[in-house]
Formats: structure tokens, C-alpha cells, sequence
């Protein structure tokens, strides 16, 4: 069966996260980059990278790599590359991509350029002048990279942080992706008694019961490579089949959520009746004064507001001294706190066990983790 080599780029930090998880889905070759992981796997792989990766932004076919410094370079390369094994006469063939360090660094003009060869490479295969792309879309998305280009096609469509579950979202949310990260950093367990004092839309709450009951997150959506001619349609059938046979079900998980707006706290709820963990979510509205923890072990796992999403920053400052007051340590409890404050320990009240640097969005932050009791 043939292999396709893949990209799959995911957020800053989390690389390595990423990458664990392929590995765990049965993928032989993976390796890490800068924002990315790299991928080999046949056409069922490309399938179920695509409905299981929790932390994956997209998964897109690597068609090409070259160097190119001039336009006729990037012209005669890309024209170089089989586009008919991936578009049919028929099929609509957008380009977009980025350029950053290199000669090329004109997107517009990139994109021109791009196009046309792919164009001209048709025509002869097709014996067409004109290309309707009336047919299947079939994004080609390009990165130039210190005058490095990588052709690919982009087999997930929407961003893979769209489960489908968060049609609807309070001012700040956490993306999805990052915040499945977060949960796996903190290692959910089925019988994980989870708490999230500042619950939002319930992003956090929601991927945490997704995978202590080892749910796809994809297992709800479409993907554009469902409908690519290149791809028979049974692996779709194939791979969503083996997830939903690998739900866990009768799991002892609780996830606990509090908010101080109850829009959120009802947002929450229904994100999660969406996403089909109901059964394991509640929300309720409570002001982080009120929150104390259980004193058997559980886990609480948090995305504060802070200065610049919705407080200013000495609001959040205040916010971050009550966390400290109210968190209780030494029987059991770990608390997971990711903060763009450089000085979050110093009002926390408390040095953290171990720090990591994640973004969210272009937001650089630190997970702040405290474990140890």
C-alpha cells in the first residue's frame, strides 16, 4: 500500500506531545520539528491521524521539497511535482502559505507562481486550456522556510482544534488542542476527580473527559480528504469503526466545573452534551473566593483570566493571591495553571514544581505545574 509522508503541525511547546501520540497510534517513522511533526504512514494512517490526533492543528500530504531562491526555480519545481496523481481535471486547487527567512518572501506573488506551474503541469496531462475547479477542493498549501519549500495538501479542512463540539465560546477560549496538552501533561486517568475553577466554555473539562474515556475528537466531523478520488473511501469507515471501538465506557471520571458568570457555566454544559461527556461534567456558578478543593487526590487543571485577554493586569494579579489562598496542598491535590505572567509565582504564593513554555494563540505562556504535595 503506498505511504504518503506527512506534516502535521501543531502549536509551539507541545511538539513532543504530539509526537507521543503518533507513536501510540501505531505510527512507525516520527519525528520532531519546530512546530511540526513529520510523519510516514498509508492511507488508513493519514485516516486515523486525522479523526484521533488531539493535539494536531492539521495533516497535510508533503507532495514536494525543494530549495528555491528565484521564481523560475519555484516555477520549474513545483511544475516538476505529479500534480495529477492528487487533482483531477475537474478539482479546485486554492494555494496559500507562508515564507519567513527567505529570497521569496512575497505570499502574493508565491502564490501566483505556484498556481500557474500547477496549471501548466495539468494542461499537459489534461489537454485543457481551462480548469473549470468546479469538482473537489483540494487545498495546496506551501512553507518556505530559509529558502526550503514544502508542497503539501491539506487533507483535514477545518482546523483539526474543531471537534465540533464548541460552536459557541465565551470572550477568551482556549483552544481546543492546547488545551488536550495541558490534560495530557497533567496525565488524565479514567478515574481522574478533575476541577476547573475558571471553566469558561468548558474546553478544559471536556477534552479531559474525552480522554479519560478515550474518545476521538474527530470522531464528530468531516474531513476534506473524505471526498479526495486519490483516497478510497472505506478507510474512513475503517478508522472511524476502530475508535469507536476503543471508547472506554462505565469509566469512574469527574470533571468539575466552576464559573462567577453563569453564561458560561451553561455554555459549558452544553459544549459537553455536544461532545457526548455530559455524563461525566458538571458545572456550576461559584467566584474562585468560594472554591475549595476535596481533600482526597484530585486534580485541578486551570486557564485564569488575565490582563491580556479580559482583566487588567493588577485584577489578575488579585486573582492569582486568592488561586494561592484557596489551593490546598498535601493530600493529593496537583494543580496545573497555565499564566502569561512572568511573576505568577511570586503572587501565587507558591515556586511550582515544573514550568513549560507553551503558546496560546501568540500568546507566549508557562504551564505551571505543582505535584509534588
Amino acid at each position: 500500500m503506498e505511504k504518503f509522508n506527512l506534516v502535521a503541525p501543531c502549536l509551539f511547546g507541545i511538539e513532543s506531545v504530539a509526537a507521543d501520540e503518533f507513536r501510540r497510534m501505531g505510527f512507525e517513522t516520527v519525528n520532531t520539528e519546530n512546530g511540526r511533526v513529520l510523519l510516514q504512514g498509508d492511507a488508513n494512517m493519514l485516516a486515523r491521524a486525522n479523526i484521533c490526533s488531539r493535539f494536531a492543528e492539521r495533516i497535510l500530504i508533503n507532495v514536494g521539497e525543494f530549495t528555491a531562491l528565484t521564481f523560475t526555480e519555484l516555477f520549474d519545481n513545483v511544475k516538476a511535482i505529479a500534480w495529477e496523481n492528487y487533482i483531477l481535471r475537474d478539482d479546485a486547487f486554492p494555494v496559500n502559505g507562508w515564507s519567513i527567512n527567505s529570497q521569496l518572501h512575497s505570499i502574493p506573488d508565491c502564490q501566483s507562481i505556484i498556481k500557474k506551474a500547477i496549471v501548466e503541469r495539468l494542461k499537459q496531462k489534461y489537454s485543457l486550456n481551462i480548469f473549470p475547479e468546479t469538482g473537489t477542493e483540494i487545498k495546496v498549501r506551501f512553507s518556505i522556510n530559509k529558502n526550503a519549500v514544502t508542497m503539501m495538501i491539506d487533507t483535514s479542512g477545518d482546523g483539526l482544534h474543531k471537534r465540533g463540539y464548541r460552536k459557541n465560546s465565551n470572550d477568551a477560549p482556549l483552544k481546543e488542542t492546547l488545551g488536550a496538552a495541558m490534560c495530557d501533561l497533567a496525565r488524565i486517568y479514567p478515574d481522574t476527580q478533575l476541577f476547573d475553577p475558571f471553566c469558561g466554555s468548558g474546553t478544559l473539562l471536556i477534552e479531559s473527559a474525552m480522554m479519560a474515556a478515550n474518545i476521538a475528537p474527530g470522531l464528530r466531523r468531516y474531513f476534506a480528504a473524505e471526498r479526495f478520488s486519490f483516497l478510497n473511501s472505506q478507510i474512513w469507515r475503517e478508522e472511524r469503526t476502530r475508535a469507536q471501538d476503543l471508547i472506554r465506557h462505565n469509566i469512574d471520571f469527574k470533571a468539575q466545573g466552576f464559573d462567577i458568570d453563569p453564561k458560561c457555566v451553561e455554555l459549558t454544559m452544553q459544549n459537553a452534551k455536544k461532545a457526548g461527556v455530559e455524563k461525566y461534567v458538571k458545572a456550576a456558578v461559584a467566584d474562585i473566593k468560594d472554591f475549595t478543593p476535596p481533600k482526597e487526590r484530585c486534580l485541578t487543571i486551570t486557564n485564569p483570566p488575565y490582563g491580556e485577554r479580559l482583566l487588567d493586569i493588577k485584577t489578575a494579579e488579585q486573582l492569582y493571591k486568592t488561586m494561592g489562598e484557596r489551593f490546598k496542598f498535601g493530600d493529593g491535590q496537583k494543580y496545573y495553571i497555565i499564566s502569561p505572567h512572568d511573576e505568577f509565582e511570586h503572587f501565587f504564593g507558591k515556586t511550582a514544581d515544573k514550568r513549560r513554555k507553551l503558546y496560546n494563540g501568540m500568546i507566549k505562556c508557562q504551564l505551571f505545574m505543582y505535584f509534588k504535595g
